[in-house]
């Protein structure tokens, strides 16, 4: 028998015991499935360089970020979902474009006490009014309620009876923010004191994003199985679909990182389903809401994207439909997407979301992958359950593969070498593969193990001696998506003859 060292010389005179230690067959480890929050620091943060780092903590995310920071609020809102996994962040400002703003105007004089109820986003302010207040005095009340408050992404001045609303960063992300009154109405006692009158305007005029193609080349080799951004223009997501690609990408075969791209976009039917319908990429996913949701749209991406690490690091086969959105505040009822427009938006790159059982909740991740090479429709890449599933299986082989055979020696089959020896051969990790690929289906990743062993392949490379090449063909296990049934319904069964 021939026992394979990798340290104890094998000429030693000197006696007596020689100990080495070898755990090339006790690995049973596993890859942790770390997340990247890619997002944007308030204008007035002095961002040197935009450094790659974990972020634990809230309170970490708003000293880098500042107070009501894109960064700060996604990462507030990942946490709220996913409480133990592990957040990197890579903070981004643009540097080239315009702050949104926004405006709530107020009129006439108070003749009764009360409450001005704002909502900035789904984040309620609220402002005392007295009787015989006026519009610009309550304006400067307001004004003073929205900067006590640091978490939200706007700053406010009051003048001449008018709050003006500033986004804290530069960029279109700042349009998002949505302003609304009273928004929950009578059932939780909001009324505007009678004597006043408000009027809003949306934050607008926000220009700019990120140049993202330079910054995710500061990421490097550093693996990521949950990728979160909150940009839906199209040179952003054209700069993550080539960081992704299967060719010199992440998903590449000189990177091997894998992972997958969660980002969120806002709209009507017609809108979601046009900007979902140019797209066609497998590693990306856009999760599309309703127009009138009140939560800015970094939100909607932290939320949706911390739902599917919680759920898809446990188990990357399962579906992750019905997952909670924890805090999300749905549109307004009889705003909200329904059956039919979810089924144009699935079929049209776009992943959705449903407001069910108090709560708001995964609906379908898929992804924008819609068409082969040649234009035609293609499901292969539909769900993003598969491409989690192919990272999982990659790196289950890849950990196997260089635990087990890093240093051995290659021969043809039949070769008579001694017992022990670190020495494989076609045949060896041939069934190495099939005792791996029975481990996936116990674990409830493949199935059909029969029919895998029927198809695989392993043979040398004819031209290169110290090559293995391998055919490996999964059948990875699907979703329960639907359940069809059909009550054919009796009156009276008849008496059997």
């Amino acid at each position: 028998m021939t026992v394979p060292y990798n340290t104890t010389p094998a000429d030693a005179l000197v006696p007596l015991f020689y100990g080495e230690v070898d755990n090339s067959m006790a690995n049973s480890g596993s890859t942790a499935l770390r997340s990247l929050i890619v997002a944007q620091v308030n204008d007035d943060v002095d961002l040197v360089a935009s450094a790659l780092q974990i972020v634990a903590r809230t309170s970490d995310a708003i000293a880098l970020g500042g107070d009501g920071s894109m960064l700060a609020s996604m990462h507030a809102r990942w946490r709220k979902i996913d409480l133990g996994g592990e957040i990197w962040v890579l903070p981004v400002k643009v540097d080239t474009g315009s702050v949104a703003t926004g405006k709530v105007t107020l009129t006439g004089t108070a003749t009764e006490a009360g409450l001005i109820n704002l909502y900035i986003g789904a984040t309620r302010i609220r402002a005392s009014v007295v009787v015989g207040q006026t519009a610009a005095e309550t304006a400067t009340t307001l004004a003073a309620a929205i900067n006590v408050a640091t978490s939200l992404p706007v700053t406010a001045a009051a003048a001449n009876a008018v709050v003006t609303l500033s986004c804290r960063w530069k960029g279109d992300t700042g349009n998002d923010i949505k302003l609304a009154v009273n928004m929950k109405g009578a059932a939780a006692n909001e009324k505007t004191p009678a004597g006043l009158t408000v009027a809003m305007v949306n934050p607008a005029g926000g220009t700019g994003s990120p140049d993202l193609a330079q910054l995710l080349a500061l990421v490097g080799d550093e693996p990521f199985e949950f990728i979160c951004h909150p940009y839906s223009d199209v040179n952003t997501l054209d700069d993550f679909r080539d960081w992704m690609n299967d060719s010199s990408g992440r998903w590449s075969y000189a990177q091997q990182l894998w992972g997958h791209v969660y980002t969120a976009q806002r709209g009507s039917l017609g809108q979601l389903v046009a900007a979902g319908r140019v797209r066609n990429d497998a590693h990306m996913t856009i999760a599309g809401f309703e127009a009138t949701a009140p939560d800015p749209i970094w939100e909607e991406s932290a939320a949706y994207c911390a739902r599917q690490a919680v759920f898809l690091s446990i188990d990357p086969a399962r579906p992750t439909q019905t997952g909670e959105l924890v805090g999300l505040t749905p549109a307004p009822a009889g705003q909200r997407f329904i059956w039919s427009e979810f089924q144009s938006l699935l079929k049209n790159g776009i992943a959705t979301q449903n407001y069910d059982g108090g709560s708001v909740r995964i609906q379908r991740a898929i992804t924008t992958y819609q068409r082969n090479a040649y234009g035609q429709p293609d499901d292969s890449y539909l769900d993003s359950e598969t491409m989690h599933t192919t990272g999982y299986v990659m790196r289950y082989l890849r950990s196997i593969i260089t635990s087990k055979y890093g240093r051995h020696k290659l021969a043809d089959d039949g070769t008579r070498f001694g017992a022990g020896d670190a020495l494989v051969t076609p045949s060896t990790i041939r069934g190495e593969l099939i005792a791996a690929y029975q481990e996936l289906e116990r674990r409830g990743i493949v199935e059909n193990s029969a029919l895998f062993e029927k198809y695989l392949i392993v043979e040398r490379a004819a031209g290169s001696p110290n090559r293995l090449n391998v055919l490996f063909p999964p059948d990875y296990v699907n979703q329960l998506r639907i359940f069809a049934l059909l009550n054919q319904f009796r009156l009276q069964y008849a008496e059997a003859a």
